[in-house]
This record gives structure tokens, sequence and C-alpha cells, in this order.
């Protein structure tokens, strides 16, 4: 498996750093633990090596350590260096190419490839020493595993949680290829996959749209579940606040026009999934400024198609991709309107989402499907969303597999 250098920097997230090397061997990788003085304050060295079965290394000059395992090869040893929690201290030695102690001096040393999950207050996260010092690192090559926001251990709420252990274990297996144990690649690795998802604004004036209700939260998970599975994943985005899946590049856009442009512009793919729900028209006489309430009543909006992405993919003369897949969010008769949806279309799949109003699924953590090909349709039970993505991305990555 992969070796990793785990330095654990001194953070009250320190604890989240036993979780995360448990969860990496899981994997197949081996772990190495380097405790900083701050670190040592939140969990000890004991703990560190009992869980990885290697020595914990705390200490520059323990004698012991230079002579039978010197920094020097402690740097060298491994395929990847993670610090995670990254404190502000430490990224501002690492910037600066300060080394006084032994995590500072093995970053200094190695010539291997280095992550950063950094943790702090909210407050050390945006002053701007800490951020000249992230830019500089970046403009290093080091690769970062961003913080999320939310209620930190001071009791502030902002920026500065560590991120979630399992996205820093997704992080790390997008870093190694998503090929982790160094055998077989993944199911969807050396594929592209276009994902749209999210709704689409269609302005009416600078201040006034017609949207509709979607989260986006269905195609993000599906783009990420591709993405863990191998796949390089385009993102087309609908305005939405969902947090962009770990190794997805995410494309925003805000109408359809614009949506079915970025399409345009990612292909050739070997799958596009087409979640989003695109609003059906736009407004031709949109106001360049804010319509104004008169006495004449309510002004007329004059609504035109929008482009059929879709559609438009599905039919394509040369270059479609080999797997067009398209959602149908219905209220009634889901499965023959899904059904005829799929025929008119020209689509390999449509996944049939059940949304009428009872079942809280538009915008909701939940989602009930019926998934149709050309074989039939199979009813999947209601499921959290990530775990509808799972298994479609499972589906998607038998399908063009089959196809070589």
């Amino acid at each position: 498996g992969k070796r990793i250098l785990l330095i654990i920097g001194g953070g009250v997230a320190a604890y989240k750093a036993l979780d995360l090397s448990r969860r990496l061997m899981e994997l197949g990788a081996n772990v190495r633990g380097v405790l900083t003085a701050g670190g040592a304050e939140f969990i000890t060295p004991l703990s560190v090596a009992s869980l990885t079965g290697e020595e914990c290394y705390t200490d520059l000059f323990s004698l012991k350590d230079e002579a039978e395992m010197g920094h020097i090869r402690l740097s060298r040893e491994a395929d990847l260096v993670l610090i995670a929690p990254a404190t502000a201290d430490l990224m501002a030695k690492m910037a600066n190419g300060l080394a006084g102690d032994l995590a500072s001096t093995v970053l200094l040393a190695t010539d291997k490839p280095v992550m950063v999950a950094p943790a702090m207050n909210a407050e050390m996260w945006r002053h701007p020493a800490t951020q000249r010092n992230i830019e500089t690192l970046k403009g290093d090559g080091i690769h970062f595993v961003d913080p999320g926001e939310g209620m930190l251990a001071c009791g502030e709420v902002g920026p500065g949680r560590l991120a979630e252990v399992m996205d820093i274990v997704g992080a790390v297996e997008s870093f190694f290829d998503r090929n982790f144990n160094g055998g077989s690649p993944k199911p969807l690795s050396g594929k592209h996959v276009i994902v749209t998802a999210g709704p689409t604004h269609e302005p009416i004036d600078p201040v006034r749209y017609i949207a509709n209700r979607s989260s986006g939260k269905q195609g993000f998970e599906i783009a990420g579940a591709l993405a863990s599975l191998g796949a390089k994943v385009d993102l087309v985005a609908g305005p939405c606040d969902q947090p962009t899946p770990m190794g997805v590049n995410r494309i925003d856009v805000e109408s359809a026009r614009d949506m079915h442009t970025a399409v345009n512009d990612a292909l050739p793919a070997d799958a596009a999934i087409f979640v989003a729900a695109v609003a059906d028209w736009h407004v031709a006489n949109a106001g360049d400024q804010k319509m104004k309430k008169t006495v004449s009543g309510v002004p007329d909006l004059n609504l035109r198609e929008n482009p059929d992405i879709l559609k438009s993919v599905a039919q394509m003369n040369g270059g479609r991709p080999g797997l067009v897949v398209g959602f149908a969010a219905e209220t009634e008769n889901i499965v023959e309107y899904a059904q005829a949806k799929r025929e008119r279309k020209g689509c390999d799949w449509i996944v049939a989402n059940d949304v009428s109003d009872t079942t809280g699924i538009m915008g909701g953590s939940e989602n009930e499907v019926h998934f149709i090909t050309g074989d039939g349709v199979e009813g999947w039970p209601r499921a959290d969303k990530s775990e509808v993505a799972q298994m479609l991305a499972y589906r998607i990555a038998d399908a063009l597999n089959a196809n070589k």
C-alpha cells in the first residue's frame, strides 16, 4: 500500500487524526505519525503509535531516532506527507522555510508531495498573514483540503473547522489517482463524464427571475460518486449553495442557455448525466432595468422555449457520449411520463423522481426513483440521495465498461 507520513499539528482537531489514520489504513495505506509539541497537548504519542502500529516521532533531537531513523529518512520514506490538522503556525513555518522542530524540519527536507488540511479559529483563518501564507504554499505546489464552516471549538461560528475525515480520505484517494492499493484501476478511471445539477435562473429583470425548487443535492452527490470511482467529472451547476464534491471540476452557470453553452464546451465525454432542473422557458423581453409597478397592471412576460440540452446531446450526429442519462421530475403518472420522455429525447436511461408535494424530495435529502432503460423499469427503494448516487454511479461504470 501507499506510505503516508501523517503530521499532527497542535489544534483541538488533533483527535480526528486518530480516526483519519485508521480510515487510511483500512484502505491499505501504511501510516506513520509525527506529533508536534502542540499536538501532544491534545493526544499522546502512544495513541498514535498504537493505532498505526508504527513508532510515533515527536522530537528532532532524539539521538536514537537520529541514529536509526533520521529526519531526512523520515521525510523521504513516504509517498505523501499529510498534515492534519495544520495550524496557522505550522503553515507559516512552511511558507517561510523555518525548521525549528521535527515537523517543520521534515517538511523542509522532504522531496515528496505534501497535502495540508488546515484547522484554526475563524479570525486566524481570515487573517491576511494566513491567507498570504496559503497563497505562497499553493504556489509552491502544496495540495490543500480546505476547512469547513460551522461551530468552532472556541464557540465562534465561521470558516476554520478541519475538513471532515472522509473528505480528507477522499482527497488522499484522489491524489493517488484513485488507485490506492497500487492494484487495479478504479472502474471509471480514464473516463470523462459531464453532470448537470441544480436549478436554472431565468432573468425577468436585474432583480427578479424564474426558478424552481431544485437544491442541486442529487446532482452534486452523483458528480461526487462518479469522481470517487475514478472519473474526470465536469459538473455544470446552476445557482445553488452545495459544496463542490472532492475531485470534481465545477462550472457555475445561471440560465438554461448558459448551461447549454457550458455542456457543449465540456464535450466530448464518455457519458453525460443531466440531473439539473432546467427551466423550460426564458423571458424574451427581460428588462435591462427593474420593471416598475404601474397603474396599467401586470407586465406581459413573453416566454420563449429554452434549448433542450438533454435532447440536443442525446441526438447529436457525431460525437454523442456513449451513455446519455436524463432525469424526470414528475408529480403524477411517474413511469408513463418518464418512459415517454426517454423515447422523445432519445436518451439511453431516464431516472424518474416522484416530486409530488407530499414526499419532500425536491430540496430534501432523500429520493425515491424509478430507473428506466430500454430493458424496462426498476423501482429503487427510497434512500438517501448519496445512496441513490452510489447506485447510479456503479450502473454507469458497468455500462461504460461493457462498451469496451
